[in-house]
C-alpha cells in the first residue's frame, strides 16, 4: 500500500482546531500554535505501554481511532521501539483507515516518533539479539561499537535505517517530528559531554538531510531526567548547547523545534525548578524552552496510572481529569501526551478538552 502523503500543516491543523470549536463546542484555548505556525490539541496521545500482542494492537488502534475522529485531538506520539515496532503499525493502520473514510486528513494530524533505541521486531519470530545482527549489523547500519550500554545509537547510518523503518511502520511519507529518544540520558555519562556534543551534531546534520529530502518535519528531544536536573548534577544537559549545535547543523532556520520531558504534579521540576542557563539566569525548564522558541510536549502526566487513583479531583473532575488538567496548563507546555486503551479512561481524559484550561495564576495556586 502506497504511503500516505503529506504531513502536518498550518492550513490542515488550523481546520481542524476550527472545526472543534464550531462543531464540538470546544474552548478555543484547547488548542495552541505550535512552532512551524501549527495548531495543537493541548494534550496528545501517547503509545508506550502494553504487551506486543494482538489484543493491545487492536486497543492502540482503537485509542487512535476514537481520539483523532473525536475532533479534540490531533497529536499523536509513539516510538519505534514501543512494543518492538507494534505501537507504530497499530498507530499507522489507525491512521489509514481514518483518511481512507474521510474522518481527518494527513495534514490535520500531527504525528511525532522517536529512534535511538535498539527495536527489534516483535512480529519477527526470533531472538532479539538475532534479528538484530540480521537486519542492522550484517547490512552495515549498526557497528556493535555505535552502541551505547548495548541498547542505544545515533550515528547517521542507524539514524537513517531507523526513520525508514518508522515510516514504514507508520505507512506516511514523512513523520512530522523526529525525536532522538532519551539521547542526552543514555550517552552522557558513558561517553563525556564533549564526545556527546560531537555524537549530537552529527545527528543534528543528519535529521537536516532528512528534513531536506521531506521525510521528517522537524526533529528535537525527547528526555527523562537531563533537562530537568539543575546545571551541575549529574547527567544534566545544557539546553542552549542543543540549540547552537543545531544552528551549526542547519543555520538559523533549522529543524530543531520541540522537547519532550516528564511533567505532573508530582514531577514539577520543569515548572518549579531553575535548570536551564539562559543569559546571566538559571530558569525551569519550561521558561527556557520558551526562550528558545521551542515548543514542549511532557510525558507521564498520570504517572502511569498513580495520579488516577483515590481522592484529589477538583472543580468536578476526577482525579485523572484532574491530573491532565495540570500538566495541560502548565505555561509553555503545549500539551501532555497520554497513554489510554481502555474505553471507560479514553472517554474520562477525552472529555478534559471541553473545559477550558486554568489561567496561569490558577495552575500557580496549585503548584507545589
Amino acid at each position: 500500500m502506497d504511503a500516505l502523503p503529506g504531513r502536518a500543516t498550518p492550513e490542515g491543523t488550523g481546520r481542524f482546531a476550527d472545526r472543534g470549536v464550531r462543531e464540538r463546542q470546544l474552548p478555543k484555548e484547547h488548542f495552541r500554535d505550535a512552532p512551524g505556525g501549527l495548531r495543537l490539541s493541548s494534550f496528545g496521545l501517547g503509545t508506550y505501554l502494553g504487551r506486543p500482542d494482538g489484543r493491545t494492537d487492536l486497543a492502540v488502534e482503537e485509542a487512535v481511532t476514537v481520539s483523532l475522529a473525536s475532533g479534540r485531538v490531533n497529536v499523536v506520539d509513539t516510538a519505534i521501539n514501543y512494543r518492538g515496532q507494534r505501537a507504530e503499525r497499530s498507530v499507522g493502520r489507525a491512521l489509514r483507515r481514518l483518511v481512507d473514510r474521510g474522518s481527518v486528513a494527513r495534514d490535520e494530524v500531527f504525528l511525532s516518533t522517536k529512534v535511538g533505541y535498539l527495536a527489534p521486531d516483535a512480529e519477527a519470530g526470533e531472538p532479539a539479539r538475532d534479528w538484530v545482527e540480521r537486519e542492522l549489523i550484517r547490512p552495515g547500519a549498526l557497528r556493535e561499537e555505535d552502541l551505547v550500554d548495548g541498547s542505544h545509537a545515533m550515528t547517521p547510518s542507524y539514524l537513517e535505517d531507523q526513520v525508514r523503518r518508522s515510516r514504514e511502520n507508520l505507512g506516511v511519507a514523512s513523520v512530522d517530528l523526529l525525536y532522538l529518544h532519551n539521547a542526552p540520558d543514555a550517552q552522557i555519562a558513558r561517553v563525556g559531554e564533549e564526545e556527546f556534543a560531537r555524537r549530537l551534531l552529527e545527528a543534528f546534520a543528519t535529521c537536516e538531510r532528512l528534513r531536506s529530502a521531506g521525510t521528517i518535519g522537524a526533529y528535537g528531544l525527547a528526555t527523562w531526567d537531563s533537562l530537568r536536573v539543575p546545571p551541575g548534577a549529574e547527567g544534566h544537559f545544557d539546553l542552549g548547547t542543543a540549540v547552537r549545535l543545531a544552528e551549526e547543523a542547519g543555520g538559523h532556520q533549522h529543524g530543531f523545534r520541540f522537547v519532550q520531558f516528564p511533567f505532573n504534579r508530582s514531577m514539577p521540576e520543569a515548572a518549579a525548578w531553575p535548570s536551564q542557563v539562559v543569559g546571566p539566569a538559571t530558569v525551569p525548564l519550561f521558561e527556557a524552552a520558551r526562550s528558545w522558541g521551542l515548543g514542549c510536549f511532557t510525558s507521564v502526566p498520570l504517572l502511569q496510572g498513580q495520579l488516577a487513583r483515590g481522592t484529589g479531583g477538583v472543580r468536578g473532575l476526577t482525579p485523572a481529569q484532574t491530573a491532565l488538567q495540570f500538566a495541560r496548563s502548565a505555561p509553555g507546555n503545549l500539551g501532555p501526551l497520554v497513554g489510554q486503551k481502555q474505553p471507560a479512561h479514553l472517554a474520562e481524559n477525552l472529555a478534559v478538552a471541553s473545559e477550558r484550561p486554568w489561567t496561569e495564576s490558577e495552575f500557580r495556586s496549585r503548584l507545589t
